[in-house]
């Protein structure tokens, strides 16, 4: 046996064409490594190595230290893609995956969580320079943090998107309406949202929001608790005027002993 792989290892080094193309399938990591050397290996040899889940860490190792082999991009997109590739390797190589790819990797599952978050900062670093028809490609498909990103830019076509994107979540909108200052078009997109518009947390952060418009949100008063009323009514928590409509809620609240109807959503 170990005569066979060593004669194997001597063929991985020279091989070329079919031999070659069923070298790359070999069980032995030894004559994987030996492979790496041979000068007829290309990018298509590579990509089908590369295809293997159960492809050794060392190999994986050996390639990412070949210059030379990491010149092709499919290599290194196959990479950062491949459940055993090197932590270092993929963290090195995630800065030059395509914007798309980046988006891909994200949102595979198995992706190891570092990975995923390396990625995102990657993505949310390029977002000021990526021309708009690629960030409303983003804001429809993007992960939450990118979609949240996208969100509070404010571009109308972004908007028209970014809000029905299936991966953004409450705590993105939440965050995005903490900001002290916002484009003049997020709050109202909001606002008409069919989802967001009657989620409850989102009708809070609303009522803190200075750019929500007053004539809107005095309809969520009735369904708020008078808990959250008594807290949003306390000194700088949201403009003046609304406060005093807040008070007038809780005060009616006492007096009558009236519940609220409760949110249209949760």
């Amino acid at each position: 046996m170990a005569e066979s792989v060593a004669e194997d290892r001597e063929r991985a080094r020279v091989a070329t064409g079919d031999e070659l193309a069923a070298l790359v399938h070999h069980p032995s990591a030894d004559v994987l490594l030996s492979l790496l050397e041979n000068p007829a290996l290309d990018e298509t040899h590579l990509c089908l190595l590369l295809e293997r889940k159960d492809l050794p860490g060392e190999v994986l190792e050996e390639l990412g230290k070949r210059k030379a082999l990491l010149k092709s991009y499919r290599v290194k997109r196959a990479i950062c893609f491949h459940p055993r590739g090197p932590r270092l390797l993929t963290m090195r190589l995630i800065r030059d995956l395509y914007l798309m790819d980046l988006v891909q990797l994200i949102l595979s599952p198995g992706v190891p969580a570092e990975l995923k978050r390396n990625s995102e900062e990657q993505l949310l670093a390029r977002l000021a320079q990526i021309p708009l028809g690629q960030k409303v490609t983003l804001a429809r498909r993007g992960p939450a943090r990118v979609a949240g990103m996208l969100l509070a830019e404010g571009h109308p076509q972004v908007l028209a998107v970014v809000l029905d994107n299936p991966y953004l979540t409450e705590a993105q909108i939440l965050r995005v309406l903490s900001r002290e200052k916002l484009p003049a078009s997020v709050v109202p997109a909001i606002l008409r949202h069919r989802k967001w518009s009657i989620s409850y947390n989102v009708r809070i952060a609303l009522l803190r929001q200075p750019a929500a418009p007053l004539a809107a949100i005095l309809a969520f008063l009735p369904q708020l608790t008078l808990s959250d009323l008594r807290e949003l009514a306390a000194p700088g928590i949201v403009p003046e005027n609304l406060r005093r409509y807040i008070q007038a809620e809780v005060q009616r609240r006492v007096r009558s002993g009236s519940l609220p109807k409760g949110p249209s959503a949760s």
